[in-house]
């Protein structure tokens, strides 16, 4: 794997999730400074979605099932979607594109990690990350100069990291992708009627919507 843009990552170190326990009674399911979250918070139902940008069970649900799911339930304010970056072999890969679309902004982050995705089996076939990744970049208007103080970014390393401990940790999280829908969690590649059961089952439960109950930061 082509390791030019990991001199910031590597100068720091980059944790992998490690096997955890399994799902905490403790895991949190409301919106976290570090989630980024897509549609409407007074949505009847969250689904929160642990994945990794180097995972190819994530990028095939992402290219495959994922458009049908905001379709059906994001973009039509039934589903308030949270997402959270994981990070598994080879690391540097996933944090590398995470860092970089939370440089790109909010509003192009999911446009990121989407391309990122779908170029993720032809990166794994050429061995040649530094190339897509610019190219994504430029496309989010991110110039080799801002990917490089982007990946240098040590606060930014440091909190990627402690987001993912904290996941492993306090959630139990020791596979990508994991779901969390209502009190359910779904592990593995999904499918749309997969998702459709436990989307019905926390609609008929009666999840509050996740603005509800969202965490006041601390003062």
């Amino acid at each position: 794997m082509d390791r030019r843009l990991f001199i910031g990552l590597a100068a720091l170190g980059i944790g992998v999730g490690l096997a955890g326990p399994g799902l905490a009674d403790t895991a949190q399911t409301t919106v976290e400074p570090g989630d980024m979250v897509m549609g409407s918070p007074t949505a009847a139902v969250t689904v929160i979605e642990y994945a990794s940008a180097s995972c190819p069970h994530c990028a095939r649900f992402n290219n495959e099932q994922f458009p049908a799911l905001k379709a059906k339930y994001i973009d039509t304010g039934r589903v308030f979607y949270i997402f959270r970056e994981f990070l598994t072999p080879p690391a540097e890969f996933a944090a590398a594109s995470f860092l970089i679309a939370r440089c790109a902004g909010k509003d192009k982050y999911f446009s990121v990690v989407d391309a990122v995705f779908h170029a993720q089996a032809e990166i794994y076939q050429t061995q040649e990350l530094h190339d897509h990744l610019l190219k994504i970049a430029a496309a989010a208007g991110l110039d080799e100069k801002a990917v490089n103080a982007c990946l240098a970014d040590q606060a930014a390393i440091k909190a990627l990291n402690a987001r993912v401990d904290q996941y492993v940790s306090r959630d139990g999280v020791n596979s990508t992708p994991t779901f969390l829908i209502g009190d359910q969690r779904l592990t593995g590649e999904q499918t749309l009627a997969s998702l459709d059961v436990a989307i019905a089952a926390a609609g008929a439960k009666g999840q509050p919507a996740a603005h509800a109950r969202r965490r006041r930061p601390k003062k």
